[in-house]
C-alpha cells in the first residue's frame, strides 16, 4: 500500500446553510451540497409538480448561497464597466442588466445582475438596505453566483478596488419568488410591487425590515428577487408561503425551468474556456461597447471578444440549443456527432422538459453545424440519439415588460 493511499482523507469543508435552513428541513426538502451550501434539491411534491407549480402559480425559491454586493463611489460605473463587455455607466437609476466579467483572454468570469441604485443622498423617503462600513456617493448592487462569489470579489477588490468601495453583503438573504401569479402574491405583502416592470427594481419596507426587490429571475417566468436581511427571511418567507399562490420550489425545478428558458448556468454552459461570443450571448453587448461604438472595447479580452463578433475571427464553436427525436434523456457530457460520426461537440446542459415532455439539450458544436435545423446526434451509453438545433427560448418566456 503507497503512503497516499494509507494517509487519512482530507474531511470536506462542512456545508454553508442559509437563514432558511431549518425551514427547508421542516418543510420535508432533501438537502444537497450546492455551491458550498446545504440546498433543498426538491420537497415532498417533487421536481415535476415544483416544476409545473411555477408555470401556473407561483414558486417560491431560496436563493441565499448567491453573492450580493455593492460598488460604491462616483467612480463605481467607469470602473466596473472596465471588467465587462457591457454598458454600465448609461444604466439609469432602478434598471437592472445583465453582465460578464471576462478574463484576459476573453472569457467568462461568472455571469451576474446588476442595478443603478443611484445615490441614496439623492433619494428622499425611500429605505434602502443598508451595509456597515458603507461610504458616501452612488451605488450600483450586484448578485453573483454562489460557486463564484469568494473568487469575484477577490477579483474585483483586486482590478477595481481603488476606485471605489466593493461592499459584500454577507448578511442578506435573497429569495426568488417565480410564476405568472408571484405578482398577486407578492403585492398582498408589498404594495407597490406591481408597479416594477421586467429588470427594474427599487426599495420597499415590509413590519420595518428592508427590502430591494427586483422583477426579474431565473426561470422565464414572470418574477421577482428579493433581497432581505438573513435575520427577518425565514419570517418573510413563511409569509410568502401562506399566499395561496405560493409553494417551495428546490434547485432541481430551477434548473429544469431555466434549460426551458434557455438560459445559461454558469459552469455547464458557460465558464473560463468560452467567449461571449462562443456563448451565444451576443445580445449581452451593448452596441457602446462595441467595434465602432463610443466606449469600444477597453474590457479584458477586447480584440478577441470584438473580433469573433464582428467576424473578423470566427469562434471555433457556437452554443446551440438541441431537442431529441426520440424520447432518450441525453445529458451532459454527452458528445455530439455529425452524420458521418465524427465528434464535432459536446452536450453541457439536457433533461427531459417537464413542459414539452422531451428532451432538451445545450452544448457547444462547430459553428457549420450551428444552424437552427441542423440535424446531429449525441451519443448516449454508445448509442446515437438524434438531435435537432433549435432556437431558444425552448418554452415561450412572459417577463411583465408593462
Amino acid at each position: 500500500m503507497s503512503a497516499a493511499s494509507s494517509a487519512p482523507a482530507t474531511p470536506a469543508a462542512p456545508l454553508l446553510t442559509t437563514p432558511l435552513n431549518a425551514l427547508h428541513i421542516e418543510l420535508g426538502a432533501r438537502m444537497v451540497p450546492f455551491a458550498g451550501y446545504s440546498m433543498p434539491v426538491q420537497y415532498p411534491a417533487g421536481l415535476m409538480a415544483e416544476h409545473v407549480h411555477t408555470r401556473t402559480a407561483a414558486g417560491l425559491f431560496d436563493v441565499s448561497h448567491m453573492g450580493q454586493l455593492k460598488l460604491i463611489g462616483a467612480d463605481a460605473a467607469a470602473a466596473f464597466e472596465t471588467l465587462m463587455p457591457v454598458d454600465v455607466i448609461d444604466l439609469p437609476v432602478g434598471k437592472q442588466r445583465y453582465g460578464l466579467l471576462l478574463t484576459d483572454e476573453g472569457t467568462i468570469i461568472d455571469d451576474l445582475m446588476f442595478v443603478n441604485w443611484g445615490d441614496p443622498a439623492d433619494t428622499t423617503g425611500e429605505s434602502r438596505p443598508r451595509a456597515s462600513g458603507e461610504r458616501e456617493g452612488p451605488q450600483l448592487f450586484a448578485i453573483v453566483n454562489g460557486a463564484c462569489k469568494a473568487g469575484d470579489i477577490a477579483h474585483l477588490q483586486a482590478k477595481i478596488g481603488d476606485r471605489c468601495q466593493v461592499l459584500p453583503m454577507p448578511e442578506r438573504a435573497l429569495l426568488a419568488l417565480q410564476g405568472p401569479k408571484a405578482v398577486d402574491a407578492l403585492q398582498r405583502m408589498v404594495p407597490g410591487v406591481e408597479k416594477l416592470v421586467f429588470m427594474t427594481g427599487a426599495a420597499f419596507a415590509w413590519n420595518g425590515t428592508d427590502l430591494y426587490i427586483t422583477r426579474s429571475g431565473y426561470t422565464g417566468e414572470d418574477g421577482f428577487e428579493i433581497s432581505i436581511h438573513g435575520s427577518q427571511a425565514e419570517a418573510f418567507a413563511r409569509a410568502l408561503l401562506a399566499e395561496p399562490e405560493v409553494a417551495p420550489i428546490g434547485l432541481g425545478a430551477r434548473n429544469s425551468l431555466r434549460l426551458e428558458a434557455g438560459l445559461c448556468l454558469y459552469g455547464n454552459d458557460i465558464d473560463t474556456t468560452t467567449t461571449p461570443v462562443e456563448a451565444a450571448l451576443n445580445w449581452a453587448l451593448q452596441k457602446v461597447r462595441r467595434t465602432g461604438g463610443e466606449r469600444a472595447g477597453g474590457f479584458p479580452g477586447a480584440d478577441k471578444v470584438l473580433a469573433q463578433l464582428d467576424g473578423s475571427q470566427p469562434p471555433k464553436r457556437k452554443r446551440v440549443a438541441l431537442i431529441a427525436k426520440e424520447r432518450v434523456p441525453v445529458r451532459e457530457p454527452a458528445p455530439l456527432e455529425n452524420m458521418d460520426g465524427q465528434t464535432i461537440g459536446q452536450v453541457t446542459s439536457g433533461l427531459i422538459s417537464p413542459t414539452l415532455n422531451q428532451p432538451i439539450a445545450m452544448g457547444y458544436v462547430q459553428p457549420d453545424y450551428a444552424t437552427v435545423g441542423t440535424e446531429l446526434f449525441a451519443m448516449v451509453r454508445g448509442k446515437p440519439v438524434p438531435m435537432v438545433v433549435s432556437s431558444t427560448p425552448f418554452v415561450r418566456t412572459r417577463y411583465h415588460r408593462g
